[in-house]
């Protein structure tokens, strides 16, 4: 799939994020918008996926981290077809499939359960693990949020993954800036990220615009490199991208649009798809 391609079905997540979270009136949009460009450029190019097959045991495996960004995932499995994207309305709704934090018993193509910040990375290292120890070949790619970093089981996990010289583990840091209590500079500064990872043996890519599609693929190419050691992208992203009252507004963390702003994101990620369509 071409960059172009990649761009548009970005905005595509984004429109089903705001969708999600309007219809089940409670979710978390800002850091879904802000990972909407990386959840597409995994499922549609960079892992060996299939939904037709999807526990093929040798996929390659994605664990969400922040877990609460579940919408941007489900936006993204949706496309990808392992659920009609008419699902996307059910959102947190009782007896839906797409729960507010990813549950692997009850929607397609999850494999891990995840929402307790902090633990995601985990199991991601421990399905790299087992994929040398078995001698298989398949990746694991894990997303954490930059105030999830400033759990410590997040580098109990970081110093075993480059103890073990997992270089088929790629964990990938959204640093979009803001939690939910304000600036994570501010809360609990987790900076210098790559410094951090570097200390525990990571081959650290940082890039300077998460949302920028090329920038996504010049970094995760750069991931095919690495021999010995875990691989760590901190990707600068801006929180709410594309939803003009959204970006950059620790607000946005956590609550839902109502119907009117429903109507001006919808409005915004129209323009936006309309830019992309005459590049």
């Amino acid at each position: 799939m071409t960059i172009p391609e990649l761009q548009k079905k970005a905005n595509e997540v984004r429109k089903g994020i705001i969708t999600g979270t309007h219809a089940a009136k409670s979710g978390h949009p800002g850091g879904s918008l802000s990972a909407a460009d990386v959840f597409i450029y995994l499922y549609f190019k960079e892992m060996n996926i299939d939904p037709e097959d999807e526990k093929n045991p040798d996929r390659d495996r994605f664990v969400l981290s922040k877990g609460h960004t579940a919408p941007g995932l489900y936006a993204a499995l949706a496309l990808r077809g392992y659920f009609p994207v008419e699902d996307l309305t059910t959102l947190r709704h009782i007896g839906s499939h797409l729960q507010g934090h990813p549950c692997m018993q009850h929607t397609p193509g999850l494999d891990m359960s995840s929402g307790s910040l902090g633990q995601g990375i985990s199991a991601a290292v421990g399905m790299a693990l087992a994929a040398k120890l078995n001698k298989k070949d398949y990746r694991v790619y894990t997303l954490l949020g930059d105030g999830e970093i400033q759990e410590g089981q997040v580098w109990e996990a970081a110093m075993f993954a480059g103890h073990r010289k997992l270089d088929n583990l790629v964990v990938i840091v959204d640093n979009n800036g803001l939690q939910i209590d304000g600036n994570v500079a501010d809360v609990c500064s987790p900076y210098p990220i790559d410094k951090k990872f570097e200390a525990f043996n990571f081959e650290v890519i940082n890039v300077a615009d998460g949302n920028d599609m090329e920038q996504l693929d010049e970094a995760f190419k750069a991931t095919r490199k690495v021999e010995g050691k875990p691989v760590a992208i901190v990707m600068k992203t801006v929180k709410g991208k594309g939803v003009s009252f959204m970006e950059n507004q620790a607000g946005w963390h956590g609550t839902a649009p109502n119907d009117e702003q429903y109507a001006i994101a919808m409005e915004d990620l129209k323009k936006v798809e309309e830019a992309l369509c005459q590049k």
